[in-house]
């Protein structure tokens, strides 16, 4: 039988097909082309593909097509999406508002820790359609008493593997017990090992497995990547070689990858000693903090984020330029993941490793290293172009980008358009990237201005 490798052969509503087309999507990825047809059937299902290979559209899409949006204060919870973090529980409510844009009335909640517990327990109690959330605070509300899963018809197991090695097994076959027994459960994991074949024999009925291999040789997703290593001189500080680093590659943006929370703060905060636009994300942080640094890295107003692998997970941007390997990951897995971030699509990509003399041997590929020759390359300019503006106003209170923007490109703001770049909506705030020449106008004219009729509250953020 033929599969289908177009959006547009897909049996789908006109209004899905149209909403693909206007977001530029064509030719399905290969998860896409395989578990689309089935989900759409109704058929458990468990897919393993790595991060990056559009599997949350893959179960998304069919997810929506088959929901009932009901309107009102009533509305059941349908579906419930398990992610094993904070940071890919937000990519993903994301990703599922993005394309549930045209159901009107869709409400998507995240529900992981990290922020209050209250304000999710209301807005669960004013009804949702969609739960996005991590099994340990999933199963909090479910012991309060403040989430009813006897109306979900829809449950995604995303990122599978990783939620049992971060030991999310009890949380995870406690929220799965509070389930009604008929339900669509899709699985995805980008290994399988044999807790992932206990796992689906246990929650899922006759489910097919769809397996998206990891091409080799040329055609091999990192094979677009020019891996350098570095070694470090005797005489140099890592820290310095870093700064030699990016100042001779320039990037717009970069992902520098440390093994320890207190080095990202290290060296971030040495980085901006030097003029250089840099942020630190890791476990430590609020959830707050860690939605804003993440904002500000989406959206040009950081240039350089210095993070650990557990905290990365779940960023996804758009032409990253380059990855370093501050210090090298404990195995090849991690490494492959952590390049892999740049050079996606079909792009060339950079990734350089920083290693002692002692880690040669570890290098797989030895005509790799090399030495770094610092050309003396100066104070070049590695400040963003672009500042973070940041609303205390959000989803919840009806603050949707077109409010923004015309306040701030409206006779009061009077920005043109090409000086906003990323508008980022939350619930309870919002942030917003404007070119930094013009962010002190741009503040004080919002601050004396009213948007949608009110005041609301906008500042840089602390």
């Amino acid at each position: 039988m033929k599969i289908a490798t177009k959006f547009e052969d897909l049996d789908i509503s006109d209004g899905m097909k149209a909403l693909v087309q206007e977001l530029g999507f064509s030719e399905m990825t290969e998860i896409q082309a395989l578990s689309i047809p089935e989900l759409l059937k109704g058929r458990d299902l468990i897919g393993q593909s790595k991060t990056g290979s559009g599997k949350t559209a893959a179960f998304t899409i069919p997810m929506l097509e088959k929901m009932s949006i009901e309107q009102g204060p009533f509305r059941d919870l349908q579906a419930l999406i398990l992610c094993p973090t904070r940071e890919l529980c937000a990519q993903v409510a994301r990703e599922v508002r993005k394309l549930g844009r045209k159901r009107v009335g869709l409400q998507v909640l995240e529900v992981a820790g990290g922020v209050p517990v209250g304000p999710q327990a209301r807005s669960l109690e004013l009804g949702v359609h969609i739960v996005v959330g991590t099994p340990g605070r999933v199963l909090d509300h479910l012991s309060r008493g403040t989430l009813d899963l006897r109306a979900v018809r829809f449950v995604i197991l995303d990122e599978a593997d990783r939620m049992l090695d971060m030991g999310f097994q009890e949380e995870m076959d406690a929220v799965m017990g509070a389930l009604p027994e008929q339900r669509q459960t899709v699985l995805f994991s980008a290994t399988f090992p044999a807790s992932i074949e206990k796992l689906s024999s246990r929650f899922q009925n006759d489910a097919l497995r769809v397996t998206v291999k990891e091409p080799v040789g040329e055609d091999a997703p990192t094979s677009l990547i020019d891996e350098i290593f570095y070694v470090r001189p005797s005489d140099t500080d890592k820290s310095d070689l870093l700064v030699g680093l990016l100042f001779s590659e320039k990037p717009e943006s970069a992902i520098v990858f440390c093994n320890m929370k207190a080095t990202t703060f290290e060296v971030a905060r040495y980085l901006r000693s030097l003029g250089i636009s840099a942020s630190a994300l890791n476990g430590d942080l609020e959830q707050r903090d860690r939605d804003l640094v993440l904002a500000q890295f989406r959206n040009q107003s950081v240039r350089i984020l210095v993070a650990t692998d557990v905290a990365a997970r779940g960023i996804d941007v758009k032409d990253l330029d380059l990855v370093v390997n501050y210090e090298l990951p404990k195995t090849h897995d991690v490494y492959t993941h952590r390049i892999g971030r740049t050079g996606r699509a079909g792009r060339p990509g950079r990734a350089i490793s920083l290693i002692e003399e002692r880690e040669k041997n570890k290098v797989r590929k030895p005509e790799n290293i090399r030495d770094f020759h610092d050309e003396d390359q100066g104070r070049v300019d590695l400040e963003a172009k672009m500042a973070t503006l940041l609303f205390f106003e959000g989803r919840k209170k009806k603050m949707r980008a077109g409010d923004i923007l015309g306040a701030l490109t409206g006779d009061a703001g009077g920005l043109k358009g090409e000086q906003i770049g990323k508008i980022e909506i939350h619930d309870f705030h919002a942030f917003v990237a404007v070119e930094r020449s013009v962010a002190k106008i741009a503040l004080d004219r919002l601050q004396h201005g009213r948007i949608k009729g009110r005041k609301v509250r906008v500042e840089f953020p602390k």
